[in-house]
């Protein structure tokens, strides 16, 4: 039977969730936009402050939110990093699904791939990838690792067996980090030549000793729950992309990957098992 769990800091975590809640726009006079006003939601709020602004139409917006420049905003843990890494699909719609709606015909489902690397003591995500679904997940391992930057140290890198290629090891030794990624299935030692493969190699030995490997399995399946959850999070702020470009789906996912780091950032529950 699972542990249940009590929230120590209820009272910090009730406050930090009110924080949340809060919207405030602000409007300059002196803004111009190109495009010509158009109803909605946005030129309501302008007539209701008594601003005569012009509102950007859908298109305005789509156009620069291919070369927005999205920084996710994180504190920083205390000590080495450790980096939890996960991967997921999200349905797109492209030109091609949007035609097909419009004047009908055969649809086509378009999907992209998330990767995300998350702080395990902050909880916040550190490091984005967004791929088309035709590649495949372990060469954004070393793609997740170079978003860090070189003077903050790495201490680990919890991945599943689908990293478990030398080039993830090799990028993970690089940065004088240890691997937490099980063996693949029916998986062979290396040719020892470089420092990752040396470590992966320890590691598939290791395996072969059924109460250590147990051991090993419960310890990383509890630390990648928390990297499943915060994908959830991601997802939970819409299960599709709504734009129909890959530049404006990067920026989309950008965008939804700096949402709960600042959520994060006003506070977490903090909790213990009790029972």
């Amino acid at each position: 039977m699972p542990p249940s769990y009590k929230t120590k800091n209820w009272s910090a975590y009730n406050e930090a969730l009110k924080q949340r809640g809060f919207l405030t726009i602000w409007f300059d006079p002196d803004m111009v936009w190109v495009p010509p006003p158009t109803t909605g939601f946005v030129e309501s709020l302008l007539r209701l402050v008594g601003l005569d602004c012009a509102v950007p139409d859908f298109s305005t917006l789509s156009r620069r939110q291919k070369a927005l420049a999205v920084t996710i905003p994180y504190r920083g843990s205390k000590g080495p990093l450790k980096l939890l890494i996960d991967s997921t699909g999200i349905k797109a719609e492209g030109e091609g699904a949007w035609h097909v709606r419009k004047h009908g015909g055969a649809k086509r489902r378009l999907w992209r791939k998330i990767h995300i690397g998350v702080d395990e003591q902050t909880l916040e995500i550190r490091a984005l990838e967004i791929i088309g679904s035709n590649v495949g997940d372990a060469p954004m391992l070393p793609e997740l690792l170079s978003q860090i930057p070189p003077d903050v140290e790495i201490g680990s890198a919890t991945a599943d067996g689908v990293y478990d290629t030398r080039r993830c090891h090799d990028a993970v030794a690089d940065r004088g980090a240890h691997a937490a990624m099980p063996p693949r299935k029916n998986a062979r030692s290396w040719k020892p030549s470089t420092a990752g493969a040396i470590a992966r190699n320890e590691a598939l030995r290791a395996s072969k000793y059924p109460g250590r490997a147990i051991r090993q399995k419960w310890a990383g399946y509890q630390r990648r729950r928390r990297v499943e959850t915060k994908m959830h999070c991601v997802k939970l702020l819409g299960q599709s992309l709504m734009a129909r470009d890959f530049d404006c789906h990067v920026a989309e996912l950008q965008i939804r990957a700096a949402v709960p780091n600042g959520y994060t950032a006003l506070g977490i529950a903090v909790t213990h098992p009790v029972g």
